[in-house]
């Protein structure tokens, strides 16, 4: 049966539709994201004020930072983004968990011996460290028991040096539950009342793969960003997946039935700001991930990044949306309006390299929406206010 596509004239942004979502935001739209990083944590806590039905997709691909620690020691996914979103969502009113909320983001010091540190987590483990202790029963005991968990399968060279104690129960939690995320990632939303759902896009140990424009080959997410070591020199020709850092022969991966749910029932699928390829375009590489987009009829919108991105050098807004469209169509889904039908920008105060292809998005049958969304306040970046309402009012 073919597809019918209603069109309607749309308000941007629409004032009654997010005045409804900010009375109501348990009824607010079902808006997803791929995405992984940080750079979605200021728009997760405006969005949470508007509906608590939001879904993050989120990539397990890390291996820098206090991840790799994990990774090494456990061959499991990351799981530091996936606690970072899960605090971004978390309910910090009274009437959440603020005492649960308060341990998943503590880190320990990095200063102290390994020796103190590892007497500080067996003092946890108990019951008997204050931040565990503030904790109410049930809570505290089925917490104890997952850091224990972890502190068990420990290995003796782990460095606990300003590890994340989220990070470290994810971990527990994940061992546990043999080796499966989404029972884990759905106990701790319970704990920290978390308004939206968030979950990693694949449950596999597997790491990204550049192949540069110089004939390059980079391994790992971490030597993508600029972050911990220096940027990217040359372009980014193909991403995908590899076995391991050690091992990396090329690989694929199956999206979970579970998104493939959240996908299709989805009510606004956004490819938002963020990496382009470590945080974007790796959470399309699984296979199924296009053919679950298309067969959703709901609003598809791109949000250009602002600011430098080290991933995309060399890169022109033209040849962003190109390399998107082309990672959503490797499941064999080639027209455009199936994969993405809005793109949104701030053509006054953004900056986009290459500037706004408009004859690009006219000739694929894209939109272009072009509003008032960065502020002095805000600026480089995007108010998360602006953009929010933007999305509300698509959805």
């Amino acid at each position: 049966m073919p597809k019918v596509r209603v069109s309607r004239s749309l308000n941007i942004p629409d004032p009654l539709k997010v005045s409804r979502y900010r009375k109501i935001p348990e009824l607010g739209p079902r808006i997803l994201f791929f995405s992984g990083g940080t750079a979605l944590t200021g728009l997760s806590r405006t969005l949470k004020n508007y509906t608590h039905n939001s879904i993050h997709l989120v990539t397990p691909f890390d291996s820098g930072g206090s991840s790799a620690k994990l990774r090494d020691a456990f061959s499991m996914p990351a799981v530091g983004d996936l606690r970072s979103r899960l605090m971004a969502l978390a309910d910090e009113t009274v009437l959440g968990h603020p005492e649960v909320f308060a341990l998943f983001s503590y880190r320990l010091p990095s200063e102290p011996p390994d020796s103190e540190l590892r007497a500080r987590l067996e003092r946890m483990v108990s019951g008997e460290d204050p931040l565990i202790g503030a904790i109410p029963q049930p809570m505290r005991r089925l917490i104890c028991n997952h850091l224990g968990y972890f502190v068990d399968a420990m290995p003796e060279a782990f460095n606990l040096s300003g590890a994340s104690i989220g990070n470290l129960l994810l971990s527990g939690g994940y061992i546990n539950h043999h080796r499966d995320l989404e029972p884990i990632l759905f106990l701790f939303s319970k704990l920290v009342n978390v308004q939206g759902t968030v979950c990693a896009i694949v449950d596999d140990d597997l790491h990204l793969k550049a192949e540069l424009e110089d004939g390059s080959t980079v391994i790992g997410q971490h030597r993508l960003t600029g972050k911990e070591v220096a940027p990217v020199s040359s372009r980014i020709r193909r991403l995908c997946l590899c076995e391991s850092l050690e091992k990396p022969d090329e690989t694929t991966s199956q999206l979970p039935k579970g998104n493939r749910t959240l996908i299709q029932q989805a009510d606004l699928i956004c490819y938002p700001p963020g990496s382009f390829y470590s945080s974007l375009v790796a959470n399309l590489l699984p296979e199924g991930v296009g053919r679950a987009i298309a067969r959703n009829d709901c609003p598809k919108v791109y949000i250009p990044n602002q600011g430098n991105d080290p991933e995309q050098i060399g890169m022109t807004l033209e040849d962003c949306i190109r390399t998107l469209l082309e990672a959503l169509g490797r499941d064999g889904v080639t027209a455009p309006a199936d994969l993405l039908n809005f793109v949104i920008v701030d053509s006054r105060h953004g900056r986009y390299p290459g500037g706004i292809p408009a004859q690009l998005l006219s000739s694929l049958g894209i939109e272009l929406i072009d509003l008032r969304l960065i502020d002095p306040r805000s600026g480089p970046h995007y108010d998360n206010e602006r953009l929010v309402e933007a999305l509300l009012s698509l959805a």
